[in-house]
């Protein structure tokens, strides 16, 4: 009996701990400012030939001519992907199609992109959007920046 209580404390406190260092890293993540929700699909398909897979729910954070991406569920203090102004084109946008709007957020806007050659999604809210495409305008003379 006492075994078995002594066990499932500990298997508590340690979902306590979990959930406190999950809250203490995002925290640490959004202290300098400019972070916006953001799903994101690496390696996208071409439009029309998904079907909601593949995304990743994250937290995206302003950082000087960078843009950096860090998953949700993650215990890394490293951003997952680091996307630079110069190198993202913007292929168009739409809305969340069949399966994903299951997989993201109600008001997303998903956003194509190339980063690099490789094809990417975006999914964030419109006011999310709007400042994105803010920033990425914004970008010093002298870099390009393509913008659809």
């Amino acid at each position: 009996m006492v075994l078995a209580l002594t066990v499932c404390g500990t298997v508590i406190a340690l979902v306590v701990v979990g959930l406190f260092v999950f809250g203490l890293r995002r925290r640490l993540i959004q202290r300098s400012g400019g972070t916006f929700d953001c799903s994101l699909r690496w390696d996208a398909p071409k439009e029309g030939d998904g079907d909601g897979k593949g995304w990743a729910y994250g937290v995206a954070r302003y950082n000087g001519d960078r843009v950096e991406w860090y998953r949700v569920f993650s215990y890394s203090p490293r951003p997952r992907r680091v996307l630079e102004r110069g190198s993202i084109e913007v292929a168009g946008r739409r809305l969340p199609d069949g399966e994903e709007e299951l997989a993201l957020l109600s008001d997303a806007v998903v956003l194509a992109c190339l980063h690099r050659g490789t094809r990417l999604e975006l999914a964030m809210s419109d006011d999310a959007l709007t400042g994105f495409l803010a920033w990425l305008e914004a970008a010093p003379p002298g870099q390009r920046v393509n913008v659809a």
